[in-house]
């Protein structure tokens, strides 16, 4: 009688490995266009270090609000038995299928000029269409489902043993969450954070449909990779190279923490 774990089939290793090959082929062959000699340069110019300025400014800012505003939602989702939650779950996760334009359209429906909110913000003299606030509530838009679905994740599997201790002990629900409940968790907190961040810092598609693309005021480095694309290849693929280690650098970091690498 045979005993352990099942053996993987072997036919699982040839989709596997063309899944690979896909994923890494068209990162090798970026890298096989790099103008290694000039990319200093390319990646140091003024309109990059602009770029580049805003989408750390902007990311840092949008994943702030993600935690803000994700935190209490992952509660709600993992802690909660209210009705409806089904509803609640599901529209955290459109985001991540929307088309990127369609989230741009939709921002722009909302807090345009003519939007659901837009024109009341407008009366108070608040404009946030095609400004530096735009890009930041486009990325949060966007990367809002990573960290409640990491964080949510998290609180189901901690299970709930330490806060009912604390609770039976004396302790109000607020005390339990901040001194039980958060830091049993940070570690999925912080990957959710970071994979937020990663998320908000390459948005491209509803940036440019909700906040258009003005140099220093809303123009990201993805949007600057694109604008390069059409009047200077080499710059454009200098700075995806750039982007991209920065995404290796922080996967690299959330892999390490869930100790994984």
């Amino acid at each position: 009688m045979r005993t352990g774990e099942p053996s993987l089939p072997r036919w699982a290793w040839v989709p596997a490995a063309a899944g690979g090959l896909l994923v890494l082929l068209p990162l090798a062959a970026l890298l096989t266009r790099v103008p290694w000699g000039d990319v200093g340069g390319l990646v140091t110019s003024e309109s990059a270090r602009v770029a580049l300025a805003l989408s750390l400014r902007t990311a840092a800012a949008s994943t702030l609000l993600c935690l803000l505003l994700g935190t209490p939602m992952a509660l709600v989702l993992a802690r909660s038995r209210a009705r409806g939650l089904g509803v609640l779950r599901a529209a955290v996760l459109l985001p991540l299928v929307l088309p990127p334009v369609v989230s741009g359209i939709a921002l722009l429906a909302t807090f345009g000029r003519r939007g659901l909110l837009g024109h009341v913000l407008e009366v108070a003299g608040i404009q946030v269409a095609f400004s530096t606030a735009a890009v930041v509530l486009a990325q949060t838009f966007v990367a809002l489902p990573f960290l409640v679905t990491s964080l949510e994740g998290a609180l189901r599997t901690a299970g709930r043993r330490y806060e009912s201790v604390a609770a039976s002990l004396g302790a109000r629900p607020t005390r339990v969450l901040v001194r039980v409940t958060l830091p049993l968790v940070l570690p999925g907190l912080l990957s959710g954070a970071v994979l937020a961040f990663a998320r908000a810092l390459g948005e491209f598609g509803a940036t440019i449909t909700f906040a258009g693309s003005m140099q220093g005021v809303t123009r990201t480095l993805p949007l600057e990779i694109y604008l390069q694309r059409e009047v200077d290849p080499d710059a454009a693929v200098a700075l995806s190279v750039l982007l991209m280690a920065v995404a290796v650098g922080i996967i690299v970091v959330v892999r390490r923490d869930r100790g994984v690498l």
